[in-house]
């Protein structure tokens, strides 16, 4: 995904926090609103960001000032007030042919909302404030997968966003001249 990456908003009470690279749209915005071209995959996402670079450039998209970012999903997926964790399917309507970047970065992990069941909602640590009461890294992100984990599993986010909600391990993508 291309993303405007935002600063911290005011709102969000926590000096640690610089920008959010969360995987939701709420603050750090998507390059476009990118549904109505139906070029994303089963995980409402792109397979690479070429499909990303062609739909700018076939609807005059400007993607100045964009940030490049590759997710990869947990394979299951809980409630914010039931750590359960059950399987989730992507939607198999839509081709997915995800090709891995041959350099990535990893920033940390985001745990994003999925109430509607298929595009990514919010992210409880920006949009819910969670940041301003767990250690988070500048991109409002968490360290590991295991803390992640460990936060859903003792209902931390209880009383956020409805879910189910799902782990993302956050990686940017190196820029290409």
């Amino acid at each position: 995904m291309a993303k405007r990456v935002a600063a911290r908003p005011d709102w969000l009470k926590t000096s640690q926090v610089k920008d959010l690279y969360s995987v939701s749209s709420c603050i750090s915005q998507d390059f476009a609103d990118y549904v109505e071209y139906w070029q994303h995959n089963g995980y409402w996402l792109f397979d690479s960001p070429e499909i990303i670079c062609r739909l700018a450039k076939d609807h005059d998209i400007d993607l100045s000032g964009t940030k490049t970012f590759y997710y990869e999903a947990y394979a299951y997926q809980c409630y914010e007030d039931d750590p359960a964790w059950e399987t989730f399917e992507l939607e198999a309507s839509f081709s997915t042919h995800i090709q891995l970047p041959k350099k990535k970065r990893l920033e940390g992990y985001d745990i994003v909302s999925f109430a509607l069941r298929n595009a990514p909602e919010c992210s409880y640590l920006s949009c819910n404030h969670m940041a301003q009461q767990l250690k988070v890294n500048e991109h409002c992100l968490l360290a590991s997968f295991a803390e992640a984990k460990a936060h859903l599993e003792s209902k931390v986010f209880s009383g956020c966003e409805p879910g189910p909600c799902r782990i993302f391990a956050v990686y940017s993508l190196p820029v290409e001249n």
